[in-house]
């Protein structure tokens, strides 16, 4: 078959008007150490802080270290494959989770792959892990309380939308439980939860996620799961792949609840890399930048300004102690981010009060900002009864007559003290926090057994629930107490009827 010179000079002039003359350029290195979760790569000499770089096997890593004569990488996922010698080049991008509605009622790992088997996650958006925090004009000062449905925290240490508000204690002091408690009253609260795992047990990530099957709340909820058995990196930035997908939601005018589950073991995990990276070690070993490791990650944290939407984001991180000592680097440190603490005592939780806080202890420094009125009312001279009470009851153990007044004192506070007990994955709303506490305050209790005022409080609830549900709607909508008239004759002609149960 013959080609005409015409043909071939218009094939020419075609591929001659659609050459491109750009250059790809890959900036490519070479590893030279890799173990533990780190890799250390010559060559790669432009490569930026926190930068995602990929190996021929696949693996991503993030630049961590920046050295004159080599880059101390991390490396995400398995790194078991991954060889001296092998190359590994710049993405000129930095680490990015997906984020949007597609992640809620999920499980996922902290690169936001799904972990629970449900199928692939189709997101188009994704958000960098590490983002600047909103600054002072981005924001408006916390006013909206965040309902915990527990009473002890409700009125002692109420929580705002966009606080940060550390639980601290011992392990096995209850504090997971109050964190999953928060995320179950969210239900029908508008509000969109995050869990982020952080070293537990799969057994009890999985066991915590069918309690918030049962309960609905997986509906509302994302969680992020990076157990002990992945690698070190995994652990650290789980945290801040959370604060990404809650962020997204926060910047579109939503409120959103993330509870970290615990920065004690994220804190470690990063001592580990950094130990690894050839950082110098601080204080306990940790290094000297691991204040700022939380820091930069809770003051994303904020409620926005009316302009940006007025989205919220509000943090529970979690810190365990080790003899409930709070004087460590760690929980030290975590105590001076945030906006105060729940502080769980192993003594009362041994001696069956449960929530085990240690209202002496235990601070909000938003305060009555973040209660309804009626709460704030009825709450207001609860913690000095109850530190009163708790001064009075160990001098009282001596045996000696106590006169009237203080007789008085202590009865009152062995009923608050009944009263703030609660069982769990049974959170109150806030308006029967409020009748229950209105009785307690205003005496209705004090003629009532201790051991009876469980019984008391319920059969009151499912009173007011038939006879007086205008009141408690009274008090949902409008935030405020009803008339003082109505709302004592209700209780008085309840306490009248209920019988104590026979000894």
């Amino acid at each position: 078959m013959s080609i005409k010179a015409e043909e071939i000079s218009s094939l020419i002039k075609q591929q001659l008007e659609h050459y491109d003359d750009k250059l790809d350029i890959n900036e490519v290195g070479v590893v030279t150490y890799v173990g533990d979760g780190i890799a250390r790569a010559h060559g790669l000499n432009n490569a930026l802080a926190g930068e995602l770089l990929k190996f021929d096997n696949g693996s991503y890593g993030i630049a961590q270290n920046l050295d004159s004569s080599d880059v101390g990488i991390i490396i995400l996922g398995q790194f078991d494959n991954i060889r001296e010698g092998d190359r590994v080049q710049r993405t000129g991008r930095i680490m990015s989770v997906p984020v949007g509605d597609a992640l809620i009622g999920r499980v996922v790992n902290p690169l936001g792959q799904p972990v629970d088997g449900l199928g692939e996650i189709k997101s188009d958006k994704t958000r960098p892990i590490e983002e600047k925090a909103p600054g002072v004009m981005d924001r408006q000062s916390v006013n909206q309380p965040l309902q915990t449905g527990i009473k002890a925290i409700d009125a002692l240490v109420p929580i705002g939308r966009g606080q940060r508000e550390l639980i601290i204690g011992d392990r096995k002091t209850g504090k997971t439980s109050l964190a999953i408690d928060t995320i179950l009253n969210q239900k029908n609260q508008d509000v969109i939860c995050i869990y982020v795992a952080i070293g537990q047990k799969e057994s009890t990530v999985r066991t915590q996620v069918e309690t918030l099957k049962r309960f609905g709340a997986m509906d509302y909820t994302i969680v992020v799961e990076a157990g002990p058995s992945e690698p070190a990196p995994m652990l650290y930035i789980a945290p801040y792949a959370g604060t990404a997908m809650g962020e997204e939601f926060m910047y579109n005018g939503k409120d959103v609840l993330i509870v970290f589950d615990d920065l004690s073991k994220q804190a470690v995990a990063y001592r580990e890399l950094s130990l690894l990276l050839r950082r110098p070690p601080g204080r306990e070993a940790y290094p000297g930048d691991v204040f700022y490791l939380h820091s930069r990650l809770l003051e994303r944290s904020a409620k926005l300004s009316d302009k940006l939407g007025g989205g919220s984001l509000t943090a529970l991180p979690i810190i365990q102690t080790e003899a409930g000592d709070i004087s460590a680097y760690i929980p030290t440190n975590v105590i001076s981010i945030t906006d105060g603490q729940i502080f769980l005592q192993s003594d009362l939780f041994f001696a069956g009060t449960r929530p085990a806080i240690d209202a002496g202890n235990s601070v909000s420094r938003v305060g009555g900002n973040a209660q309804i009125k009626a709460m704030k009312k009825v709450a207001g001279t609860l913690r000095t009864d109850l530190a009163a009470y708790r001064e009075l009851e160990s001098f009282a153990q001596f045996g000696s007559d106590l006169d009237q007044a203080t007789q008085a004192k202590l009865n009152r506070g062995q009923r608050t003290v009944e009263v703030l007990k609660q069982p769990l994955h049974d959170p109150i709303p806030v308006e029967k926090q409020v009748l229950i506490l209105y009785a307690l305050t205003h005496g209705y209790l004090d003629s009532i057994p201790v051991e009876d005022i469980s019984r008391f409080q319920n059969e009151l609830f499912d009173n007011f629930d038939s006879s007086h549900a205008d009141l408690l709607k009274t008090i949902r909508e409008t935030g405020k107490l009803p008339d003082d008239k109505k709302l004592s004759a209700a209780i008085e002609e309840f306490s009248e009827s209920f019988a104590p149960s026979e000894k």
